[in-house]
């Protein structure tokens, strides 16, 4: 199962024994389940979590403790207690999974699995953002200290089809997606979540065949993805942690939402940040509600680079920036494309140039999440810089010539769950 992968193949996916909930040992599947780490950004949120099911999956991928060393050791503990309550259960069968969301015209049906680790330079894998190491460093303890895959990642590829089916993993997908499923919830913001098993040979050779013509793109867990190649490193002979859990999406078929993240800067206030950028930009004040001003960013995205700063009970838009000034902060040894993302010049020109504002969590807090990251911002007396969506098609782009992202520049989705289907390395 772990034979190394001929030079010529693209994606390369593997059955494992998918670690699951039992049912009948918890409140209900959904009370379990969690979005993914880094969207749980606030205390209420993790608080909401924990109570909602004493073996919701949070307690597993955001351990609570003092230190690093006894988050971790807390989480391998946890779950080698689960285990031995029966709480979660391996599948006796090695088996990819398919897993299906919905919610009113939202379908999304992809396939699960352990994916061959190959690096952002062999072209098989596209990463399209940077990461940043100290997240990579806590992630890699927490894999490390409980030796298992929490959560998959979501990746993304180009299948052959449009509407039908055809051949290949696709054919499987929607042929599986008529049996009766593993298990089916729905949780507390609508979405539906069905999972199935592919364990028959035939169709598990269909889905291999098709997938090693194949390359993907990360759309959510750049960091997992580093830290799988950090752990993958670390190992001195090939075995399990060659290969991590991964979600693939074939996006002609089931196209993701992109959705910005945006910004929330704690120690700056909306007033200073605006004085800052009076002599460089456009700043004119626009009408809320939210949803009014979020649509008046929009519109002006679509001209050029443009932010939203609110924080202080009023919307600021930000346009039109000084071209010079452009010119001589952002670096000029990358693509045309990449130099007028909104990102890029938030962080070379706003953040570092004219407010000089490190790339530091004390400093920044990333937060996918309109709202709460307004919320935030007028809690604290800082300033929310809310962000529009970059196209896909740019992402990718980008990510075929090897160019990343500023760290944090996307949101696709839908996100899979958590705690549907977990991967022990063990």
């Amino acid at each position: 199962m772990t034979t190394p992968r001929p030079a010529e193949q693209g994606l390369r996916l593997i059955p494992f024994h998918g670690l699951r909930y039992v049912p009948e040992r918890v409140g209900s599947l959904a009370a379990v389940t969690s979005p993914p780490y880094d969207v749980v950004v606030r205390p209420d949120g993790l608080d909401h979590l924990e109570s909602a099911d004493p073996h919701n999956i949070v307690r597993l991928i955001l351990p609570q403790a003092d230190t690093p060393e006894a988050r971790n050791e807390q989480a391998a503990r946890t779950l080698r207690d689960w285990l031995a309550e029966g709480v979660l259960s391996t599948d006796r069968e090695p088996a990819l999974y398919v897993y299906e969301q919905r919610k009113g015209d939202l379908l999304q049906r992809g396939v699960i699995g352990a994916l061959e680790l190959s690096p952002a330079d062999a072209g098989i894998v596209l990463p399209h953002e940077d990461v940043m190491p100290h997240v990579v460093t806590d992630r890699a303890g927490l894999m490390r200290a409980t030796s298992a895959n929490l959560e998959p990642l979501l990746l993304t590829y180009r299948g052959d089809g449009g509407t039908a089916a055809g051949t290949g993993a696709a054919a499987v997908i929607e042929r599986t997606a008529g049996h009766e499923p593993l298990l089916s919830t729905t949780t507390e913001d609508g979405v539906s979540h069905r999972l199935w098993s592919v364990t028959v040979p035939a169709d598990l050779a269909e889905i291999t065949a098709d997938l090693a013509r194949r390359q993907a793109l990360i759309a959510d867990g750049h960091h997992r993805w580093a830290t799988y190649l950090r752990l993958q490193s670390e190992q001195g002979v090939p075995g399990e942690w060659d290969y991590g859990l991964v979600l693939l999406v074939d996006t002609v078929r089931y196209p993701l939402q992109v959705r910005a993240i945006h910004r929330m800067l704690r120690q700056l206030p909306v007033a200073d940040a605006l004085a800052a950028l009076a002599d460089s930009f456009r700043i004119r004040t626009v009408e809320g509600p939210l949803d009014r001003a979020m649509a008046e960013l929009g519109a002006a995205a679509d001209r050029g680079n443009a932010f939203l700063l609110t924080g202080d009970g009023s919307f600021h838009l930000v346009t039109d920036p000084d071209p010079e000034l452009i010119e001589r902060t952002v670096r000029r040894d990358r693509p045309q494309a990449w130099r007028r993302l909104d990102a890029t010049v938030l962080h070379a020109t706003l953040l570092d140039h004219l407010w000089h504002i490190p790339d530091a969590p004390e400093q920044i807090t990333y937060i996918h999440d309109t709202e709460a990251t307004v919320e935030m911002a007028e809690r604290h007396g800082g300033t929310a810089v809310l962000m529009h969506p970059v196209r896909e098609d740019v992402v990718r782009d980008l990510a075929r010539q090897g160019v990343t992202m500023p760290r944090k520049s996307t949101s696709f989705g839908p996100k899979p769950a958590t705690g549907l289907v977990l991967r022990s390395l063990g």
